[in-house]
């Protein structure tokens, strides 16, 4: 890959002198068909500037109910002074789902936190915020790469096969191993997909074919194969342009985004400084704008719209893979697991928030006295008498917690159905109720956990057929740089995964000896087992 940058005298805005290849990101063979084509530059003004904008606004949204990040009370806005009301220090991003009578915010053209604005005459009430949406998320990416994945190549040749499993086996462990896989699945579940973009490194892309072609010794394919960086992409920056008549077509791919240098920007006047205050508004690094875009034969990237840098790449195919959460017809982007829930979390905090204030107002006893002198000045203890000379006196009690039984049954309902959309029940978190019965069997254990089990199968699909993709992607990089040569046939890969469920060793090492009975090859039970061979040396 040719890297040519730029000096400021020479930038220019959305210079796009080259022809562009389309690629079918879904067709599995990185050299599959293209047809040419060209990026129109208004197009790509409307996809930054517009619809970017957009999208940013959605997927924040998203981010924001599963992470439900608290913002500090450190300015002195209304905004700020509303919320500080109730004693504590902060905003949680959740509080924007709740009715203007409890919060006393509500949002509008007047941007404060989280883009709220105060409303006069309303009292804050009592906030409580219990997310469930996280740990529903949480407890899905652990049932779907909770254990080791194994990566089993379909080559004829059984030394091969052993080299490309210890290639794919340090590729995926130097972009993080299970760390990788877990946030490709919090990233897919949030958002409803995921990207990954394969960066080959300066050792790959220097290295030329002709140069060597004698074979290198594994040790150094498997540090070529680390310099590959597979980096997942977050979908607000995510700008893919597609075919006009096929929605699984990419033709070219497109990420926007703010990025922060290592310098200071424009500080402003010392007023302004003086009046930013500290934390995180006081940071006064530079911001620039990043667009790049990836065709499968060229790149380019531009900072604030001027060209810095672009290169060419050989490899014959966009080095891009799309990974749908869940897939969806006739949608780029696959189905969230947070966006059907947000109407149930927002009707379950507004309803706790709702309990909150009124166990604050009924679960403490007020007393009423009548013809008791300073009875307002004496506290009420155990022990403590009051006396008077007035027979008209009296103290007269009220207040306290009464009784909700509605309350308490809508708020299990709306538990029940946010259970039943997210298909996670508290059981996957180690909440057991008595109601379960007797789990030893295994029976009894997958009817329990049916609706995650068939959700979780329809999710193995789409991400084996991604990191298949990626596999593929890798393989190939690595043959056009004469690093290791391998067919197309040779590329192909299985995708293995671990199940989540609790499982009798006993039984699966029967299971194992049934299938060596039945011919399947001693190194694929071992495989499946958890068994893998040692790596030979070079």
């Amino acid at each position: 890959m040719t890297k040519v940058t730029r000096s400021h005298e020479l930038k220019g805005q959305w210079d796009m002198g080259f022809e562009l290849e389309v690629f079918d990101g879904h067709s599995g063979d990185p050299e599959g068909c293209s047809r040419s084509g060209s990026l129109d530059a208004s197009f790509l003004e409307w996809l930054v500037d517009v619809h970017a904008a957009m999208i940013q606004d959605h997927f924040s949204r998203l981010w924001d109910y599963y992470a439900n990040p608290m913002v500090p009370l450190a300015g002195g806005g209304a905004a700020e002074r509303k919320a500080g009301e109730s004693g504590r220090c902060y905003i949680q991003a959740q509080e924007v789902g709740l009715p203007a009578r409890i919060t006393g915010l509500t949002r509008g053209a007047a941007a404060g936190v989280f883009g709220s604005r105060v409303l006069k005459d309303i009292q804050r009430k009592e906030v409580v915020i219990e997310n469930d949406i996280a740990w529903r998320v949480n407890a899905a990416a652990d049932f779907l790469f909770g254990k080791p994945i194994s990566l089993l190549s379909r080559a004829a040749d059984g030394r091969k096969r052993e080299d490309i499993e210890a290639i794919l086996k340090a590729l995926f462990a130097a972009n993080g191993g299970p760390a990788f896989f877990q946030d490709m699945a919090v990233l897919a579940s949030v958002y409803g997909f995921v990207d990954c973009l394969l960066r080959p490194g300066d050792p790959l892309t220097s290295r030329s074919p002709s140069s060597d072609p004698s074979p290198l010794p594994l040790s150094s394919v498997l540090q070529l194969a680390q310099a590959i960086d597979l980096e997942l992409i977050e979908a607000p920056r995510a700008l893919p342009v597609l075919d006009e008549d096929d929605y699984r077509v990419i033709r070219y791919y497109v990420q926007h985004f703010h990025q922060r240098k290592n310098a200071v920007g424009d500080r402003g006047s010392f007023l302004s400084r003086l009046l930013g205050g500290t934390g995180y508004r006081a940071d006064s690094r530079q911001v620039v704008a990043v667009t790049e875009i990836t065709s499968p034969e060229h790149w380019q990237r531009y900072e604030d719209k001027e060209l810095v840098a672009e290169g060419d790449l050989p490899w014959g195919f966009l080095p891009v893979v799309h990974i749908q959460n869940v897939a969806q017809p006739y949608y780029y982007e696959g189905v969230s697991d947070v966006e059907p829930l947000i109407p149930l979390q927002d009707e379950l905090n507004t309803r706790l928030s709702d309990r909150a204030s009124r166990i604050t107002f009924q679960s403490f006893k007020m007393y009423l006295g009548k013809g008791i002198e300073g009875f307002e000045d004496k506290p009420v203890s155990p022990g403590r008498m009051w006396h008077t000379d007035n027979p008209e006196a009296s103290i007269q009690e009220f207040g306290g917690d009464a009784a909700a039984p509605s309350e308490d049954l809508h708020i299990a309902e709306i538990r029940e159905a946010m259970d039943k959309a997210s298909s996670v029940t508290p059981v996957m978190a180690g909440i057991l109720k008595d109601r379960l019965g007797n789990l030893t069997s295994a029976v009894a254990l997958r009817l329990t956990f049916m609706g995650m089990l068939s959700k979780n199968e329809r999710k193995r699909h789409t991400y084996g057929e991604g990191l298949k993709r990626i596999c593929r992607m890798a393989l190939s990089m690595l043959d056009t740089a004469g690093v290791y040569q391998t067919s197309d046939q040779e590329r192909d890969v299985e995708v293995v995964f671990a199940s989540p469920m609790p499982e009798d060793t006993m039984a699966k090492l029967q299971e194992a000896q049934i299938k060596r009975e039945l011919g399947v090859p001693a190194e694929q039970v071992l495989k499946e087992l958890g068994y893998q061979a040692v790596s030979r040396d070079a």
